[in-house]
């Protein structure tokens, strides 16, 4: 009936958001969904400009970065992503999902993420630990990231310059910017905090 996935994946999506009444929230994960898996890249993939051309604009574009697991995001990246898709992709971040080793645990703070990075997504989620005590850190220091965001977009730098050692430096050129050491920090005092309160309580 069609002829090519992406063009079948396409119209079934459509056909399921029209009926649905065109919700706010309708997420498509494309069979392509991180630069390792285009060929011979996202820009030049036939299966992800048709996804992009085919795709009702209201419907959101999942993609995980230059991996499955991405170490790094920046914003030149997503701008060749956001082109082809034709529109700003939902990060779906799996930065400290352990389901494929559960012999890991990830507690380290949120980082490798460019500064102003949320001008370029329509969205992000955290693919988290599956130990659900585990993940206090790494909710905590992306709270702790998302709120300098806020602060990075009600202040865009106008050079639309990004800070490449801000991704792995606890010091930024600009004030507010996101400190990984900071947020860390921040996020043991407040989970020390917490589990001290939890000792507390009857039963304990």
């Amino acid at each position: 009936v069609f002829p090519s996935l992406a063009q079948a994946q396409a119209s079934v999506a459509n056909e399921m958001y029209q009926e649905l009444g065109q919700p706010s929230v309708f997420l498509f994960c494309p069979t392509e969904y991180c630069s390792s898996l285009c060929s011979p890249s996202p820009s030049q993939s036939g299966y992800l400009q048709t996804i992009g051309q085919e795709l009702l604009p209201g419907i959101s574009i999942i993609w995980t970065g230059p991996k499955v697991v991405s170490q790094e995001l920046s914003a030149v990246l997503l701008e060749e992503v956001e082109g082809v898709l034709q529109r700003c992709p939902i990060i779906w971040d799996n930065l400290y999902a352990n389901d494929y080793d559960c012999r890991r645990i990830f507690l380290g703070p949120y980082m490798g993420r460019a500064p102003g990075l949320m001008r370029r997504l329509h969205g992000l989620l955290l693919n988290p630990n599956c130990e659900l005590q585990a993940n206090f850190i790494p909710i905590h220091t992306l709270g702790t990231w998302f709120q300098s965001e806020l602060g990075s977009c009600a202040h865009p730098d106008p050079a639309g310059m990004e800070t490449v050692a801000a991704l792995e430096d606890s010091q930024g050129p600009w004030e507010g910017s996101y400190s990984p050491q900071e947020a860390l920090e921040l996020a043991l005092r407040d989970w020390v905090a917490e589990i001290n309160q939890q000792a507390l309580e009857p039963g304990r």
